[in-house]
């Protein structure tokens, strides 16, 4: 049995270096998830609020489809799915740059953009009618009004459930692992399978998440009291 030792892994420049790589891919697929959730969750939110009801149904039929479908199996989905109904020449081109990466960003984004859209909606509801009235007073069509006045306040609202979503969205980045992305769980099991040091990288793995998602909450948590703040100023 080896004696418990940190420095034998973090001290190697080589495994060092895989972990700051490791750490850099799982950032930028999160960072890219979250950019394309929150975009089109904010599409999402503007059709289901329109009166047609086709577009309210089919954006109840893309949350319930991503709400109930394990984001695992769709991330396969895509990668072994989708990925093999292209072209061979998209499909060379996307092995050549970073093909598990951007199915990983593309199939979390997609998932996580069901619960911002439904963390939205929820603010949304907590804003007052009045409001909807003063913005359509000032001139504002549906979508001036939605731009400039309903939705900041909407957003305001859901920062806590949004936060929460988006340390969930951070977590689930080390699925893209199991598509052979190389995050940090991935550089991880690599440490770990030369190293045969299972507690040391593992809890070198657990500390670094557990960073980032306080970040995460911290930032969040800032944002809420800032958010809070310009509510009672505005009052």
């Amino acid at each position: 049995m080896k004696d418990f030792d940190l420095l034998a892994i973090l001290l190697k420049p080589e495994f060092s270096a895989m972990l700051l790589q490791g750490m850099k891919t799982t950032l930028l697929i999160a960072a890219g998830s979250w950019l394309l959730a929150m975009t089109l969750a904010l599409v999402l939110l503007t059709a289901r609020l329109t009166p047609s009801r086709v577009a309210q149904r089919a954006v109840e039929a893309y949350v319930s489809y991503h709400r109930n479908v394990p984001t695992l199996v769709q991330m396969m989905l895509w990668y072994f799915g989708i990925a093999s109904l292209l072209p061979a020449a998209a499909q060379t081109w996307l092995s050549e740059h970073h093909a598990e990466a951007l199915f990983a960003v593309i199939s979390l984004g997609l998932c996580q953009a069901a619960y911002f859209s439904e963390d939205l909606r929820s603010g949304f509801r907590a804003v007052p009618p009045g409001q909807n009235e003063a913005a359509r007073a000032l001139g504002h069509g549906y979508i001036g009004a939605m731009r400039h006045v309903l939705m900041p306040q909407a957003v305001r609202n859901a920062i806590p459930a949004l936060v929460n979503h988006s340390v969930s969205l951070f977590k689930n980045s080390s699925l893209a692992m199991a598509i052979g992305a190389a995050e940090l769980t991935h550089v991880v099991k690599e440490i770990e399978s030369q190293t045969f040091r299972a507690f040391e990288t593992y809890l070198i793995a657990t500390i670094l998440y557990l960073a980032i998602s306080l970040v995460i909450m911290a930032a969040g948590a800032w944002m809420d009291r800032r958010a809070a703040l310009a509510t009672a100023r505005s009052a």
